[in-house]
């Protein structure tokens, strides 16, 4: 019997990375779980939402309403880049030349693993609702240093810094746009190991830097939620970023034709 199990889709875009290329068994059965605990999520019986003005060109996530289908699929897509990102690095020079048994290999292997997992969760609880696949643009990173130069292409290390960060911002900022209490709790349990992934990341890169004032209000106040009153005094509170903050980053990395809608989301 063999080892791998190939991919296939049926949504008439091509398969989402890695799902390109056959995956292992014990990865399959991964992914195969994920997809079986995304029927969780609250979406019997809806259907798609669009915003009463898409800007044209772009990926409309959807509106902000009683199903959850806007912000799912703002979601789904920012999974989307992560898990394409992650799944270049393994295919780049510097993931290729770490040992066997390199711990850092080894994270960027769990973490790979995890963002696949997330972005077929979200696939699987959307179904025909779910935005298509995206195509993303990593022109400015550099797939073969651990590091890149100031002023340069991002390494690898530094690439997944801003994906993890951004995504740690994004789910708490999103979070006030869920409606169905079972639903905001697992975009909670997803957000806890997004931030379990940045603070490694952060680690990897400069020692005690996981709770850095940049990412937690440490050092001074500022805004409680995205969007909402400030504190003028440090909270130890995750600094949080609106979906039209998140997007002006993440559509950097993303292709004309992918570039994400999230005017909606109000």
């Amino acid at each position: 019997m063999s080892d791998t199990i190939p991919s296939t889709s049926s949504d008439g875009f091509p398969p989402a990375e890695p799902l390109y290329v056959p995956i292992k068994r014990r990865s399959f059965f991964m992914y195969a779980g994920a997809t079986a605990g995304a029927t969780a999520l609250v979406l019997a019986g809806c259907s798609k939402e669009e915003s009463s003005n898409p800007a044209p060109g772009l990926v409309n996530v959807g509106p902000t309403g009683p199903n959850d289908l806007g912000v799912l699929n703002y979601a789904y897509a920012l999974e989307q880049l992560e898990a394409a990102f992650y799944t270049q690095v393994k295919e780049g020079a510097y993931y290729k030349a770490l040992g066997a048994t390199s711990a850092e290999k080894q994270i960027l292997d769990d973490l790979h693993y995890h963002e696949v997992a997330h972005r077929e969760f979200f696939k699987a609880a959307l179904g025909n609702n779910a935005i298509r696949v995206l195509e993303p643009e990593f022109g400015n990173i550099d797939f073969g240093v651990r590091e890149g130069a100031a002023g340069g292409k991002l390494g690898v290390l530094q690439a997944a810094k801003a994906f993890e960060d951004l995504g740690v911002a994004a789910y708490n900022g999103a979070g006030k746009f869920i409606q169905t209490p079972l639903n905001l709790v697992l975009a909670g349990k997803i957000v806890s190991v997004e931030a379990r992934h940045a603070s490694l990341i952060r680690d990897l890169l400069a020692e005690a830097t996981f709770v850095a004032d940049d990412v937690v209000q440490v050092t001074t106040g500022g805004p409680i939620v995205a969007g909402g009153p400030n504190s003028a005094t440090p909270t130890g509170l995750e600094r949080s970023k609106s979906p039209a903050e998140v997007v002006a980053v993440a559509n950097t990395f993303l292709k004309e034709g992918s570039k994400l809608d999230v005017s909606g989301l109000v």
